[in-house]
């Protein structure tokens, strides 16, 4: 079989896709799991291996998409030895998981990342091989080409799993990279505004992309507007020329730039 199955994990929320590009009537299956509150997502894992059909299937090829928090490392200073004594020192709370890493070439950066261990013995219980990809990687990469478009400098905003990813390039790295709390629509719009401020973007000329799952996004914009010019929705459709994808209900962003764009 030529499918590829990819599994998001959040810290609360549970998905399965599989790609066939050779399946002209349904390229794409889309499944979310009902996850259950109280319970480690590891357990919630290992009974949708029991209960969910999907996944009793073969797969060619397994992608691992985690949503945890990344720490971003300039690659010409990255050592992989170092990597779980960077990462548990900027995330303490997390030193029990285990630490991944995603390679930039492109914005000569190295991405780590982590996964609960419990998580990870489940996934290797059936899946003896599988890729482990940020969440994050297709989304910069993606958007790390569209900064090029045009002459003004671009600030960008990604909404996922109640959280805001900030973050601009200059040229081949990142410039600026952070990630925020956005339950609310005006922390939100503090942490825009904030950050633009911070990197000295101008009011008439610059240009502010937002993408993914935003609170209240109509509000959010009008406000923003009052502050910024140029101020927009990135809309998957016209941004993946129409793809199928974009249609399926539920699809994040980042498994649809990843679908399209590949990481």
């Amino acid at each position: 079989m030529n499918e590829k199955l990819i599994i998001r994990l959040s810290h609360n929320q549970l998905s399965f896709t599989v790609v066939n590009t050779a399946n002209a009537e349904q390229p794409i299956v889309f499944e979310p799991y009902n996850v259950k509150n109280g319970i480690a997502m590891a357990v919630n894992l290992r009974e949708a291996f029991h209960t969910t059909p999907l996944l009793a299937d073969s797969y060619q090829r397994i992608m691992i998409v985690v949503d945890s928090p990344t720490l971003m490392v300039p690659v010409n200073l990255y050592q992989e030895q170092d990597k779980e004594q960077l990462y548990t020192h900027s995330y303490p709370s997390r030193q029990q998981n285990i630490v991944l890493s995603n390679v930039l070439p492109d914005l000569n950066s190295v991405a780590l990342f982590d996964i609960n261990r419990d998580l990870k013995v489940v996934i290797d219980d059936h899946y003896p091989q599988v890729q482990y990809v940020c969440c994050m990687v297709p989304v910069w990469r993606h958007l790390h080409q569209r900064s090029f478009t045009g002459i003004r400098s671009k600030l960008f905003g990604y909404f996922h799993d109640q959280r805001l990813e900030v973050f601009s390039f200059q040229q081949n790295r990142f410039k600026f990279c952070n990630s925020f709390d956005a339950q609310h629509m005006h922390d939100s719009l503090y942490f825009l505004l904030y950050v633009w401020r911070q990197l000295n973007l101008q009011q008439e000329h610059d240009e502010l992309h937002l993408a993914g799952d935003i609170p209240e996004k109509e509000q959010l914009l009008d406000e923003l507007r009052k502050y910024l010019k140029r101020a927009y929705i990135i809309n998957p459709t016209a941004d993946f020329n129409r793809s199928p994808v974009t249609q399926i209900d539920g699809l994040t962003y980042d498994l649809m730039t990843l679908i399209v764009k590949g990481r």
